[in-house]
């Protein structure tokens, strides 16, 4: 038994990058490869933030960050992360996956995004998300 005194922190997740409600009633449940992401950029405080985008890795059908570069199946954007997602537990391991919802028909204020998308990313994407 631990009777010592347990801190836990929260995080307020920031949805500003939402531009309206559409389609957050219809967010699929997804597996992040957490190795697909970096630390200090995408989790800072041990979680993802919500609104990065993602792309489907072929090979696992896990999610990771999107990456046009890439060459997993990462380089097509599919939907953005739509909650944040704890990856690092209390005791401070990072979590090779988690799971997560996706956001893939929705309206995006694109310029409070955590990650930026490219125009190939926006073709991915085609018509579902809109801009604005």
């Amino acid at each position: 038994m631990n009777l010592g005194m347990i801190t836990e922190s929260f995080t307020q997740d920031r949805r500003d990058w939402l531009g309206s409600e559409h389609g957050t009633d219809a967010a699929l449940s997804v597996t992040l490869d957490v190795s697909k992401f970096t630390a200090g950029t995408h989790y800072p405080d041990g979680y993802l933030k919500s609104g990065i985008p993602l792309g489907k890795i072929t090979a696992t059908g896990k999610y990771g960050l999107y990456d046009d570069a890439a060459s997993d199946g990462r380089q097509t954007c599919v939907g953005f992360l739509f909650t944040s997602v704890e990856v690092v537990t209390r005791r401070g391991a990072t979590l090779s996956s988690a799971v997560g919802s996706m956001l893939v028909h929705c309206f995006i204020r694109e310029a409070k995004l955590p990650v930026a998308v490219d125009a190939a990313g926006k073709t991915d994407l085609g018509a579902r998300v809109i801009f604005i």
